[in-house]
């Protein structure tokens, strides 16, 4: 009987002693755990010197422990960011899409649309000119101001809408050059008239107006190419177009048409030629 109770006390202790153990280590767990905080700044340390997979593990640990915590979130950005960062560029989009569904509110969500614009901004290099990059770059700048004008983001946004209008701008002309060199001149009309209603901020409107000039004036609409041609004498008399619209709107096409509107034009190119 005395070695039974021996026996049960010993087993009591042990079973305590394991316990306590058990309890200590779980201790230990808790203090070396670190915070949401403490693993973002390891990881954003990754990033800087570009150990992407490492800080990419790091993230999916914030978003496993701690999914709603700001960390938590930021670590989502940060994942899109990685994959941009190595020119995933659909997987980015995709991340970076998520993120605005499901946190509209988030306080850096203007970066979110700002990085989600810039994914398809840097895949128009070599594109067509209405390819789906320039289509959805444009787009997605263009919303992003609409809803953060005042985002520290929205003057690059700007300049890259700029940059995007011309591109497209520049591959029109182009197409239409090819089109005028063809003699398939409506076609060349519908690239030099989406230039000019389309981008009417570009540096090649002038040109496109005079474009008009000479096809309205090849195909004998006198009434046309005079109203081109007027456009850029109000509005572009020092453009070297402005030189080659008088080439085409001069005394012999007056002394051929003899229009009101051509004698206006007409008479505006000289005024305009005694000033210089």
């Amino acid at each position: 009987m005395k070695k039974l109770k021996i026996f049960f006390y010993i087993t009591f202790i042990n079973i305590a002693i394991l316990s306590c153990s058990n309890k200590d280590k779980e201790l230990n767990k808790e203090a070396i755990e670190q915070s949401p905080r403490e693993l973002y700044q390891i990881a954003m340390i990754n990033i800087d010197q570009e150990n992407y997979e490492e800080a990419s593990l790091i993230f999916k640990e914030i978003i496993y422990k701690y999914p709603l915590s700001n960390e938590g979130v930021q670590s989502e950005i940060m994942l899109g960011f990685i994959e941009y960062v190595r020119m995933n560029y659909d997987d980015s989009i995709y991340k970076f899409n998520r993120i605005i569904k499901i946190y509209p509110s988030h306080k850096n969500i203007d970066y979110v649309y700002y990085m989600r614009a810039i994914s398809y901004f840097e895949q128009i290099s070599g594109e067509n000119f209405d390819g789906k990059s320039n289509r959805e770059a444009k787009k997605n700048f263009q919303e992003l101001l609409n809803r953060f004008p005042d985002s520290e983001y929205a003057k690059d946004s700007r300049q890259k809408l700029i940059f995007i209008e011309e591109n497209i701008a520049a591959k029109n002309m182009e197409v239409a050059i090819f089109y005028l060199k063809q003699k398939q001149y409506l076609a060349a009309l519908g690239r030099y008239n989406k230039v000019i209603e389309e981008y009417p901020k570009s540096k090649f409107i002038p040109e496109a107006l005079y474009r008009l000039v000479e096809i309205y004036t090849i195909l004998g609409m006198k009434e046309e190419a005079e109203k081109a041609a007027s456009v850029i004498v109000y509005n572009y008399p020092q453009s070297k177009w402005y030189e080659d619209s008088y080439n085409l709107i001069n005394e012999e096409y007056y002394k051929k048409n003899k229009t009101n509107l051509g004698k206006k034009i007409l008479n505006l190119f000289k005024k305009n030629e005694s000033k210089e």
